[in-house]
């Protein structure tokens, strides 16, 4: 990013201000915000990160209002939520642990991992695997890369690992899937250009004029 944000906004923005800081506390997100808005046309990838920041400030706010008993109910806080999806999110090339996790949202693996089914609606390790197969079909449709460079890119140990996952949980292989669909954006990319053909004896009629 080409922007800096100062170390004491970026570290308060994860914890929920006291009473006596809610100034300082509004002066944060009213900075975060306004970074995110002049990066919005220059980097949208750093807006958006700051975005998440505001975001994840906003609702630590809205879960300490609610009282100690509201994170332990419907799971994670919501600067819980964001720190967890943003570590998952940069880390899916390399290995993701539920104890690298559980620290970061500062509670035991135990309890952590409990607070995030509730949360997310499935354990740490499925949502990790959804996120690397989902970041893959991406990769897929988007580049030319092998699958091999791919199932690297997104974490898994090798093309075996990633087909296997991918039998699993989408049904049918890497290589047959990306084929289809690239095959159908074919079809549908030159069925487009046919429909807007200019038939080739209208091209020098005299009622149709250059604007």
């Amino acid at each position: 990013m080409d922007f800096t944000i100062p170390d004491k906004l970026a570290a308060n923005a994860g914890s929920p201000p006291s009473l006596a800081g809610f100034q300082q506390w509004t002066s944060n997100l009213a900075r975060l915000l306004s970074v995110a808005t002049n990066e919005i046309d220059k980097d949208r990838s750093a807006a958006k990160a700051v975005i998440g920041m505001a975001s994840a400030l906003l609702r630590a706010e809205v879960d300490r209002r609610a009282g100690p008993s509201h994170g332990s109910s419907s799971g994670l806080a919501g600067w819980q939520r964001q720190r967890v999806i943003t570590h998952v999110d940069v880390n899916l090339d390399g290995a993701i642990r539920v104890k690298d996790l559980s620290e970061i949202a500062r509670l035991s693996p135990a309890h952590f991992s409990r607070a995030f089914k509730r949360s997310f609606g499935e354990p740490p390790h499925a949502y990790i695997v959804r996120c690397r197969l989902e970041r893959a079909m991406h990769l897929m449709l988007t580049t030319d890369y092998a699958l091999t460079e791919i199932a690297l890119a997104c974490g898994f140990t090798d093309q075996a690992h990633l087909s296997n996952l991918f039998r699993q949980h989408i049904g049918g292989t890497p290589a047959t899937w990306r084929h289809n669909r690239k095959e159908r954006a074919s079809r549908r990319g030159a069925s487009s250009r046919q429909q807007g053909r200019v038939p080739l004896n209208t091209l020098h009629s005299p009622r149709i004029s250059a604007r």
